[in-house]
C-alpha cells in the first residue's frame, strides 16, 4: 500500500517535534550569487562585479588548478587526508595528530560546538563577530553570551569577565569578520592565559594570510602552552579555494581526538585535498594575493575619503564602509539596492548589528573602480 501524502497539519506537527532552539535558528545568509542577481535584474552575468563574499579576486593558484586536473581520474576513490595533514604538520611544525581537517573552517567551528556545547552550556563571543558562532551555539541548545564590542572589535577584558560557570567555549576571530579589526599578539596571548583552563578558546584566523607578516600571531606555537587553545584557518581566502571548502584546526592531540569523533567521515573531498596541498606550496601566489589586497585596500579607502565617507580600519581582505543617515534613517540598505541595479554586489551587515555599514571585498583594480563609481552614483541619486 502506497504512503499517503502528508497534510500541512501533519507536517507542522512533525516540525514542532524539532527542539525549539533548532526551530528558532535564522539560517545563515550568504552573499548574493552572481547568477541570482543576473536573473533578478536581467543582467549579463559577465557584467556583474561581486565584492560580497571575501573571495580571492585572483582566483586560485595555477598549481592548485593543475592538481585538480590530475585528481579527476581518481574521483571514484574515497578521500585520504594524509597528504594535506602531513603538509600542514610540516609547515606548522606540529604533530600529525594535532591537525583536524574540515569542509571549510566553518566545519571545524561546528565540530567544536558539537564536541563541547550542549543544553546547559554557554559560549562567549563578541558583538559584530562571525555569524557561525551564534548559529553553531544555538544548534546545540547552548547559551550565547554576546559581549559588547569596543570600537567594533573584541573587548578582551569584557569577554574574560563574561565567562560564566557554564561557559565551555570562547570564540575569537582575528582579524574579525565583518569589521576587519585585529587584536595584537601580546594582548591576545595575555587573554588566553587568563581564560580558565577548562574553557576552550577558539582562535579563528581565516584571514591570517592577509595580515602583514610582522602582525601575525605565533598562535600555533601557543598551543603547546595552552592545551585549551584551538587555532582554525582556511584555504577559502588568500589561497582562493572557497568553492572547494577546505579548512583545518591545530590543537592538542586529545582535543583533536574529540573533534574527530564528531567529524563526518570523508568530510573533505579529493579535489579540495589535492588543491590545498598544491596551494600550500605556492607561496608566490599567496604573496601576490597579499600585495594585490594591500593595494586594493588603499584604492578603496582613498575612494571613500574622496566621497567623505568613514570606514572601519581593516586588516583583512574587505572593509566596512559607513553610509551617512538621511533624516535619521539608515541608508545602507537603499544604497545596497542601488548598487545591485548597477550590477555591483556588496554585503549588507545589518544582521551583525551594523545597520549603517556595507562590507566590501577587495577586488581587482578595475572591480574596485567600478564599485567606487557605482557608490558615488548611488549616493548622488
Amino acid at each position: 500500500m502506497s504512503a499517503q501524502p502528508q497534510t500541512p497539519d501533519v507536517l507542522a506537527d512533525l516540525c514542532e517535534r524539532s527542539p525549539a532552539y533548532i526551530r528558532a535558528i535564522a539560517p545563515y545568509q550568504p552573499g548574493k550569487p552572481i547568477t541570482e542577481l543576473a536573473r533578478e535584474m536581467g543582467l549579463d552575468e559577465k557584467s556583474i562585479v561581486k565584492l560580497a563574499s571575501n573571495e580571492n579576486p585572483m582566483g586560485l593558484s595555477p598549481k592548485a588548478q593543475e592538481a585538480i586536473r590530475r585528481a579527476i581520474p581518481e574521483l571514484m576513490r574515497y578521500p585520504d587526508g594524509y597528504a594535506l595533514t602531513r603538509a600542514l604538520a610540516d609547515r606548522l611544525d606540529v604533530a600529525l595528530d594535532q591537525i583536524v581537517l574540515g569542509n571549510g573552517s566553518n566545519d571545524v567551528l561546528e565540530m567544536v560546538a558539537g564536541a563541547f556545547l550542549a543544553p546547559g552550556r554557554a559560549a562567549v563571543f563578541s558583538q559584530h563577530a562571525f555569524a557561525v558562532y551564534p548559529l553553531a551555539t544555538q544548534a546545540r541548545g547552548a547559551r550565547s553570551i554576546v559581549v559588547p564590542a569596543k570600537a567594533y572589535g573584541h573587548d578582551l577584558d569584557a569577554m574574560r569577565a563574561a565567562i560564566a560557570a557554564d561557559t565551555r567555549v570562547v570564540f575569537v576571530a582575528n582579524p574579525n569578520n565583518p569589521t576587519g579589526t585585529m587584536l595584537e599578539a601580546a594582548a591576545l596571548e595575555a587573554f588566553i592565559a587568563r581564560v580558565p583552563s577548562d574553557v576552550i578558546v577558539v582562535l579563528d584566523e581565516a584571514y591570517n594570510e592577509y595580515l602583514a607578516p610582522e602582525l601575525r600571531c605565533p598562535s600555533v606555537a601557543w598551543v603547546k602552552r595552552f592545551p585549551n587553545l584551538i587555532v582554525t584557518r582556511t584555504f577559502s581566502k588568500a589561497y582562493g579555494l572557497a568553492g572547494l571548502r577546505v579548512g583545518y584546526a591545530v590543537c592538542h592531540p586529545e582535543i583533536a581526538a574529540l573533534l574527530n569523533r564528531v567529524r563526518q567521515p570523508f568530510n573533505v573531498n579529493n579535489l579540495a585535498l589535492d588543491a590545498a596541498v598544491a596551494a600550500l606550496a605556492d607561496q608566490e601566489f599567496v604573496d601576490r594575493s597579499y600585495a594585490l589586497n594591500a593595494a586594493g585596500m588603499q584604492q578603496l579607502t582613498e575612494g571613500f575619503a574622496k566621497l567623505g565617507l568613514a570606514w572601519i580600519g581593516s586588516f583583512a581582505n574587505f572593509v566596512a564602509v559607513e553610509l551617512p543617515r538621511k533624516d535619521g534613517a539608515s541608508q545602507a540598505g537603499v544604497v545596497y539596492q542601488k548598487l545591485l541595479r548597477q550590477g555591483v554586489i556588496v554585503r549588507p551587515v545589518t544582521g551583525y548589528g551594523m545597520p549603517d555599514h556595507l562590507r566590501v571585498t577587495i577586488g581587482l583594480p578595475a572591480e574596485n573602480e567600478r564599485f567606487l563609481a557605482a557608490l558615488a552614483a548611488s549616493l548622488g541619486s
